[in-house]
C-alpha cells in the first residue's frame, strides 16, 4: 500500500490562487516536447508548499474546486523557482468527467486519473470506501492490447505469454465471501468490501502488486499529522493488507462495462 512514494499528493488550489508555466522536459530523451501539453500547463495554481511524492515517478496532482479543472504531473520536479514534469495533462469540467483522460494525457500509464482510484484519508476515517479501487500490477498483456476504460497502455509481454491481464480491466472479489468473518485489520476489511462491491481496475503496472492510498504529503505539508500514524494504530503498513482473500479474484470480461 502506497501512501507516501509512488502516490500522488493531490494539493486544493484556491479561486484566486496565483498561476505559473509547468515546462514539459523531455525526460525519455526523444528529442521532442508535445507542444499541447504545454498549452496545458500554461498557467497553473500550485500552492507554494507542495511537493511531488516520493519514489522516481514524482507524482503530483493539483485540483482547484472552483474552476472544475485537474491538472496531473508525472515526473514532477522543482528548478530554481519553477517547476517541470515530464508527462501529465489538464482536465477541465472534472465533476462531469467519465473519469478518463484524453489520450495520450494523464499521469497514469492507463490514461485513468491517480484522483478517481485512490483510497482517501477521509474514506479510511469513516470507514467505508464507495468507488472502485485503482491496483498496479507487477506483469501486465502488452502494451497494445488494454481494456476499457483504459485507453492505453504499457504493458510488457513480448513472448507472447498467454492469458495475462490486460490493463484497464476490471476484477473484484468473490461476493459470496463473507468479509467480517475474516478478522481482517479495519482497513483491509474496507478494502476487502469496496473490492466485491465496486471492484478493482488496473491502472498502471509496478514493481509489486500495490494499491494507492492518499499521500500523507497533501496534509503534513498544511502542519497536520500524519493521518496514518492513528489509522495505522502500530501495524506495519506492509501488514495491513494481509488476510484479503485475493486468491478469490474473479476477472470480467475485457472492455465490460464500455459505453455503446
Amino acid at each position: 500500500m502506497n501512501t507516501q512514494s509512488y502516490s500522488a499528493p493531490i494539493y486544493i488550489a484556491a479561486p484566486n490562487a496565483p498561476t505559473q508555466q509547468v515546462a514539459v522536459w523531455d525526460c525519455h530523451n526523444q528529442g521532442w516536447t508535445d507542444p499541447n501539453l504545454t498549452q496545458q500547463w500554461a498557467a497553473v495554481p500550485i500552492p507554494s508548499y507542495a511537493q511531488p511524492a516520493d519514489g522516481t515517478d514524482s507524482e503530483m496532482s493539483i485540483y482547484q474546486p472552483s474552476t472544475d479543472t485537474l491538472w496531473e504531473f508525472w515526473q514532477m520536479q522543482q528548478v530554481g523557482t519553477g517547476w517541470q514534469a515530464c508527462w501529465g495533462g489538464k482536465m477541465t469540467d472534472v465533476s462531469k468527467n467519465p473519469g478518463i483522460w484524453t489520450a495520450p494525457y494523464g499521469g497514469s500509464a492507463t490514461g485513468l486519473p491517480y484522483s478517481a482510484g485512490q483510497i482517501t484519508v477521509d474514506e479510511l476515517q469513516s470507514g467505508v470506501i464507495d468507488h472502485v479501487i485503482g491496483i498496479a500490477l507487477v506483469d501486465t498483456e502488452n502494451w497494445d492490447k488494454f481494456s476499457w476504460p483504459a485507453d492505453r497502455s504499457d504493458g510488457y509481454n513480448p513472448n507472447g505469454i498467454a492469458n495475462r491481464i490486460q490493463e484497464g480491466q476490471r476484477f473484484r472479489i468473490d461476493p459470496t465471501i463473507n468479509i467480517d468473518a475474516l478478522n481482517l485489520n479495519p482497513i483491509a476489511a474496507m478494502v476487502a468490501k469496496a473490492g466485491q462491491k465496486y471492484g478493482f481496475v488496473v491502472w498502471d503496472k509496478a514493481g509489486a502488486i500495490s494499491l494507492r492510498f492518499e499521500n500523507s504529503k497533501s496534509l503534513t505539508l498544511l502542519g497536520q499529522p500524519d493521518p496514518y500514524v492513528a489509522l495505522f494504530n502500530g501495524v506495519p503498513n506492509y501488514s495491513i493488507l494481509y488476510g484479503i482473500p485475493w486468491n478469490s479474484l474473479q476477472f470480467l470480461p475485457v472492455n465490460y462495462g464500455e459505453p455503446g
